[in-house]
């Protein structure tokens, strides 16, 4: 057997409550052979990573084929030599830098390959350059689930023929995927490599051999259980798409046993809970919601808040960009038609001064704010914080409610459905936790 050089690797070792296994054992062996040429932002994303090429050696067996988003700020952060690693451990890897969607989608069988995509800030980087590439968008999206088929006409009959999309991406570049990527991944956020970091140079006539020797065992040990892997329904720690994505992972390390079933689940519960955390500052109509209600809670949580305070609220915060909205920032228009989707509206409102103007009552948003983006930690402390102040003008509650409610009691922090579970604390170079 090959052993694993000396580097960087941080698997648990055996103990009487996780016993070793044949697949636990090869999971560690795999840990260290990735750990030896990339360093991962955190021991759960090296877990995840580990799992996720064990995963494409049973893709048969999935029911959907979670996408590996490899992104990072800048140049230099590991990525290409993080998919350098991946074509020699996953299954039959299909480099599609520069492929067409037509040339990847016929490439797609019942044994499907395993995507590896490069430099997708090349197809995605901007809005002009993402509409050229729609379809390799939507080549992706599709493939995440199973009977998501592709329809091309072809042959001098104009034949219409289905050609299978289902199959296990990797795609890395510089700068977030598109949402809907990132909806369907386990997210890697690579980081440059600090000088005390250590990792070995990848050399083809050694490197690639040893780590094609690791790929052998795993196939060895994956192959037949193929179909325990297809009657698996293992518990997840995560609901919805983030259960769909993370499954086959979670489903691997019980397969595997020993300290694993823990990790995988511990990864995939702390990798999405950052991830709800960035969502705000990938799209737009999510941020709009988390940026008002964290204005609403400034004012002092107003029952309703008059349109022109709202945007300068907005506008005002140098760290959010609605004062680049145009030359005076965001608008009530524009407002308007961030918020259309959730059908929130802006109305003629009285105000405590038996005034009208334009306004929003905050009961409009409550359902999304629930649904969209559950109350911080932050956002309830400084709601609490200033009930007790005046609210500024335009802000106050209306007349008829101040006359007839009580002073509002101190705000206290709601989940709302979605929420997820608590954030798990991150120790930097510690091992994966028990």
């Amino acid at each position: 057997m090959v052993q694993v050089p000396s580097g960087p690797r941080g698997p648990d070792q055996p103990s009487a409550d996780h016993p070793q296994s044949e697949g636990a054992g090869l999971l560690d062996e795999l840990r260290a052979a990735v750990a030896r040429y990339v360093v991962p932002p955190s021991p759960e994303a090296l877990d995840a990573i580990t799992l996720w090429i064990a995963a494409t050696h049973l893709q048969p067996a999935w029911q959907h084929a979670p996408r590996l988003a490899i992104v990072a700020p800048t140049k230099a952060c590991g990525k290409s030599r993080l998919l350098d690693v991946l074509h020699e451990t996953v299954h039959d890897p299909f480099i599609t830098v520069n492929s067409t969607p037509a040339a990847i989608f016929r490439s797609i069988t019942e044994q499907p390959p395993t995507l590896l995509v490069d430099e997708a800030d090349t197809i995605f980087g901007s809005v002009k350059v993402a509409e050229k590439n729609e379809e390799m968008r939507g080549l992706l999206n599709a493939g995440h689930q199973r009977n998501r088929p592709t329809t091309r006409v072809v042959g001098p009959e104009h034949k219409p023929v289905k050609f299978p999309t289902f199959a296990m991406a990797a795609i890395a570049g510089i700068g977030d995927l598109p949402d809907t990527i990132m909806d369907r991944a386990v997210v890697i956020r690579m980081r440059k490599r600090l000088e005390s970091e250590h990792v070995d140079d990848f050399r083809t006539r050694t490197d690639v051999p040893f780590l094609q020797a690791v790929r052998a065992r795993l196939a060895d040990w994956l192959g037949p259980q193929l179909e325990a892997a297809s009657d698996l329904v293992p518990t997840m720690p995560v609901r919805d798409r983030a259960a769909d994505t993370w499954e086959p992972l979670v489903a691997v390390a019980d397969l595997a046993g020993g300290a694993w079933p823990q990790r995988a689940r511990t990864a995939c519960r702390t990798m999405t809970d950052r991830e709800k955390g960035n969502e705000h500052d990938r799209g737009a109509k999510i941020r709009i919601l988390v940026d008002i209600r964290a204005a609403f809670a400034r004012n002092g949580d107003p029952r309703l808040m008059a349109t022109e305070t709202l945007l300068h609220a907005l506008n005002s915060d140098p760290e959010a960009p609605w004062h680049e909205h145009g030359p005076v920032g965001l608008t009530a228009r524009k407002l308007q038609m961030l918020l259309a989707d959730y059908e929130i509206h802006s109305a003629n409102r009285r105000f405590s001064e038996s005034t009208q103007r334009r306004g929003y009552a905050r009961a409009d948003f409550t359902d999304a704010w629930n649904r969209y983006c559950p109350a911080p930690e932050s956002v309830a402390s400084a709601a609490s914080g200033v009930h007790s102040a005046a609210p500024p003008v335009g802000a106050e509650r209306s007349e008829s409610e101040a006359r007839s409610r009580p002073s509002p009691p101190q705000a206290t922090q709601r989940r709302g459905p979605g929420s997820g579970l608590p954030l798990a604390p991150l120790v930097p170079g510690t091992g994966p936790r028990r």
